[in-house]
């Protein structure tokens, strides 16, 4: 019974983060998806870093975040440079329109989570909280 309880917190808690992904796609409207946000988070709190530093920083292949800031670059969300002293390291940066991206992808983020989690009474809140708190530990 109890691993039947444990597959079935895990199930619902996939279940609620992928809703969430879903509904903040929808009403971000930037055609961009979770992925690019970490990039720009990373960014913006790190500064300029390569494209291998971030994927080690928030566990993507390089492949992958080389992909994903081709958009990135497009969208002139970040600026790619290169290494003053070894030309062949390539950096990236987030631009300034990267960081008003950024900034109302977390305002939508916070809104959508206040609207989810309203459903809950405080206790409900409080009781979650302890619990979450208890699993980071």
């Amino acid at each position: 019974m109890e691993e039947e309880t444990i597959f079935e917190i895990i199930h619902n808690m996939d279940q609620f983060t992928n809703h969430l992904i879903v509904q903040w796609n929808k009403t971000f409207g930037e055609e961009l998806g979770i992925s690019h946000i970490l990039i720009l988070g990373h960014l913006n709190v790190d500064g300029k870093n390569r494209p291998s530093d971030i994927a080690k920083n928030i566990g993507l292949t390089p492949p992958t975040v080389t992909h994903l800031c081709e958009k990135l670059v497009n969208k002139k969300l970040i600026v790619r440079s290169k290494d003053e002293d070894d030309r062949r390291i390539i950096y990236l940066s987030i631009t300034p329109l990267g960081q008003e991206v950024l900034e109302r992808a977390n305002e939508e983020g916070q809104v959508l989570r206040r609207k989810l989690f309203e459903k809950l009474t405080f206790e409900e809140q409080a009781q979650m909280l302890a619990i979450y708190k208890k699993l980071n530990a």
